[in-house]
Parts: structure tokens; sequence; C-alpha cells
């Protein structure tokens, strides 16, 4: 193993943070972290056209989010910046004018119609579609002539023939390749700017990158980029290709796929705690040793450990991620949960945007009766519907409940005490007034408890009664009841 890790995550800015790139984030993050070695966080920027605004910012925010750090990058610096590809030209001019010199790299006056035509015929005659190398040895006559004609030049590297690429994979072990399906590839487009496959290199290995842990998909780049690496005399780094994330049908993730939500920006919106979220990605493709799958990140940086990366693909479980948000909602701080309700329910119109002290306190009690069943914060919008209703909607087992014929003696015998009463309407006021009923009607166990929680809840199940009859409040209570009655 290289003397020092380090590692880096990548991301083009040209859309917000993917749950894929997270996990690769993260995995980098782990790996790093766990031998004592370096994360850095470069910015691919290069691909101009597909930028968004905002897109590096997004990255870098929720990455932070998730609970991620990093000890170089483009708002912290460090000692091999530029960590921002655009800022990094001049760089690249001097490598890829050496290839020219050397004669491992050449320019290319195709345009993108005689590409197009040589594709369409290989691919009529059967054949895997390659650039034919039709500009590789072209004479300073026949340059001049293009240029003449206003042709910009794109440069390509000239692929050694009858060679094979091979490379050991942390994942997927030895991996090979042979040039004779590869035609020679563009390092520098024709606006002057590297391609992924040549940049890439020159910035790994300028900024000493150890081991590359990225997804399966950037298999097919690596040979080229090893072209690279041999044509400057560099060692490579170590390669991970991590399996593809697929959702429960087995199918390749995509950023279409409706079932799931994809971007880590989506499940800060919706309320899920980033520690929970952090938890579930880690299990992405990656196992620790034993049954356990609760783990801090501190506990998941002392366990990581690539040679567990999964050789088959990542099943996105998302029963698995509620119930295990669920799991870390349920021992969250109420205090902090309450704050990630309250801009749901005011979204909701359920209530004010402003809230005094009093507005809070209730608040405060609601989300306590009702964090044991949250999966995220919007839950407890449609879980606390009925207490913002002006009635109740009747589920089918109350409507039978509110059938029975003791019904009307409870609920009459209730209603009385709830509006004779002078007291505070507490929790402790509520369960007295409930005792006595049964103390003056005679009915008790079901037949008292069930039409008074049908009657103000529409439901013959739900959370402690006596707590949520007090947060319905005394006017609502009579209300109900009175138009039950």
């Amino acid at each position: 193993m290289p003397q020092e890790v380090r590692v880096r995550y990548a991301p083009s800015p040209t859309g917000h943070l993917h749950i894929g790139n997270a996990r690769t984030a993260l995995f980098n993050y782990l790996f790093a972290r766990n031998l004592g070695g370096k994360f850095i966080v470069r910015i691919e920027d290069t691909d101009v056209k597909r930028n968004v605004a905002g897109g590096e910012e997004s990255q870098l925010t929720y990455m932070k989010w998730l609970g991620i750090d990093w000890d170089e990058s483009v708002d912290i610096g460090g000692g091999y910046g530029p960590y921002r590809q655009t800022e990094r030209l001049d760089i690249y001019r001097v490598y890829w004018q050496e290839l020219l010199d050397r004669g491992l790299a050449y320019r290319c006056y195709c345009n993108e119609e005689e590409l197009e035509q040589e594709r369409n015929e290989q691919l009529e005659r059967g054949e895997t579609p390659r650039y034919s190398g039709r500009h590789r040895d072209l004479t300073d006559e026949q340059r001049s002539a293009f240029e003449a004609e206003g042709r910009v030049p794109s440069i390509r590297f000239r692929v050694p023939e009858g060679r094979t690429y091979q490379f050991d994979d942390m994942v997927k072990g030895s991996i090979s390749f042979d040039t004779a399906e590869m035609g020679d590839f563009v390092i520098v487009k024709k606006d002057g700017i590297p391609t992924y496959n040549f940049a890439v290199v020159l910035d790994d290995h300028l900024m000493k990158i150890s081991h590359v842990l990225r997804g399966e998909d950037h298999i097919s780049n690596t040979p080229r980029q090893l072209m690279i690496y041999e044509a400057f005399g560099w060692e490579p780094p170590l390669f991970a290709h991590m399996t593809l994330i697929v959702n429960e049908q087995r199918k390749k993730l995509s950023k279409r796929d409706e079932s799931i939500i994809q971007f880590i920006s989506q499940y800060d919106d919706l309320g899920y705690l980033p520690e929970a979220l952090f938890n579930f990605i880690a299990l992405l493709g990656w196992s620790p040793e034993g049954e356990q799958e609760m783990f801090t990140r501190e506990q998941l940086i002392e366990v990581f450990n690539a040679e567990r990366l999964s050789k088959s693909p990542a099943v996105f479980d998302t029963q698995k991620l509620s119930w295990m948000n669920n799991e870390y909602m349920k021992k969250a701080e109420l205090p902090r949960v309450v704050d990630m309700c309250i801009p749901h329910l005011q979204k909701a119109g359920r209530i004010a945007a402003e809230l005094d002290a009093d507005d809070r306190a209730w608040v405060s009690d609601l989300v306590a009766l009702h964090q044991e069943k949250l999966r995220y914060a919007a839950d407890i919008v449609p879980i606390t519907a009925l207490f913002f209703a002006e009635e109740p909607a009747d589920e089918d087992e109350a409507a039978s409940v509110l059938a029975e014929e003791q019904v009307p003696t409870v609920l009459g015998a209730f209603l009385a005490l709830v509006e004779a009463g002078d007291s505070a309407f507490t929790v402790d006021g509520i369960k007295e007034m409930i005792k006595t009923v049964q103390k003056d009607t005679g009915f008790k166990g079901k037949q008292l408890f069930m039409p008074i929680r049908a009657a103000l809840t529409g439901q013959t199940h739900g959370s402690d009664l006596n707590q949520s009859i007090a947060l319905l409040g005394k006017d609502k209570v009579v209300s109900r009841l009175r138009a039950r009655l």
C-alpha cells in the first residue's frame, strides 16, 4: 500500500448531490479516515455547457449536511491546488504539448459530419465504432490546408497497437482490455478544454492520489487512463470500482425513477436525519462483519474496510431507509425533532408563521406524542391531521364502535363533565373525568374508551388517549362530542 493514503471525490457541478455520488464521496471519506489518510474534494467543471448555477455549492453543502468533511478543496485550499479544473488549464497545456512533441498525441481536423459518416459505415459493416486514425500521420501541408479551411483541431492520444492493459481492481479483481477495439481518443477538445480521461490522470497524479474509489461505470475509462499514466512514466493509483445501485426491481438506479428519492437535498427537505442517511448509504454496497446495522459515523470510520465492498449490485431498499430513519427519529432529542417538524406544519397551514411560547409548547407536546411514529419530519402533517380538522374522518372500525348502544350514554356523561369542568384541561384532569364516567355509567374498558376515542379522533387506535384529548383542547372536544350526540 502506498505510504500516504490520499483519495478524492471529484464531482461535476452539473446538478445537485445525487445518492450515487453521495455514496462515492462517503466511501472515499470512510476509507481515508479509517487509514488516517487525506480526503480531497476536487471540482471537475470542464463540461461548461452542462454546469448549473449553484451545482458546486450544493455538492459541498450537502456533503457537510451528511457529516462528511474534507482536508483539501476549493473552500479550504491545500498544497495541491487549484482544486477546480477550469483553474488548472495552464497545467494541462504543458502536458498535452509534451505528448504532441513526443509524437504520442496528434492534432485531428475531422469535423462532426466526417466522424458521424465513419461511425455509420462501421456500424453497417457490423464493426464496433471507433476512430479510424485517418489524421494520425498528416503532413505539414495537409495540416496547413485544413487550417486554411478554418478547421479547428482536437488533440487525440495515439493508442498503442497490439497491447493489453491489465489492472487489479480492489473489488472486481483482475481486469484487462485489448487495444484492438480502441480508437485514438480525444484528450483536448476543439475549444481547448481537456477531456475527462486526460485531466483526471493529471489531477490524480499531481495531487498524489493513492486510491481511486468510484462507480463501476468508470471501468471502461480505466484503460485509457492507464495509457496516459504509461505515457508519462507515472505509477497509477490503486482502483476500486464499486457496483451499481439498483432499485427493488434490480434495475439500475435512474434519475427518472420516481419510486426512489434520489437527491440528498430532497431528504433534507423531507426532514430525514443526516446521521440516519449517512448510516443507510454506508450499507449500499458495503457490509460490516456481524449483523449490526446501526452505526454512528465514528463507528463506521473504525470498522470500514474496502475488502468488504460488495461484488453484487446494491439494492436501494426504501422500506429499510424508512425503518432506519424512524429508529433515529425515536432516539433524537425532542427539541431537535420539534424544530424539524415546525416548518412542515407551517407550510401546510396548520400553525402560524410566528409562534409564541404557548403555541410552541403545544406543538412540542403534539410532536412528542407522535415522535415514535415519524419516518421523517414531514410525516407530522398527515399523522396529526385529526388535530386540525373541523371534524374527524371516521375509519370503518370507528363507525362500527359509534353505532353501539352504550355510546350516547358514555359520550353524554363525558360531555357534561368537560363542559362543567372549571379546572385546567390537563392530562390528569381528563384522566379523572374518564374515571368518573366509568363510575357514573358502569361502562369500562373498550365500552368506555373506544367510544370516546372514536368520537374525538375517528379512530379506534392511536396515541395516548388522555394526551390526545388534552391536545385537542376543550373547545374542540366539546364541539366534536356535541356533533356526535
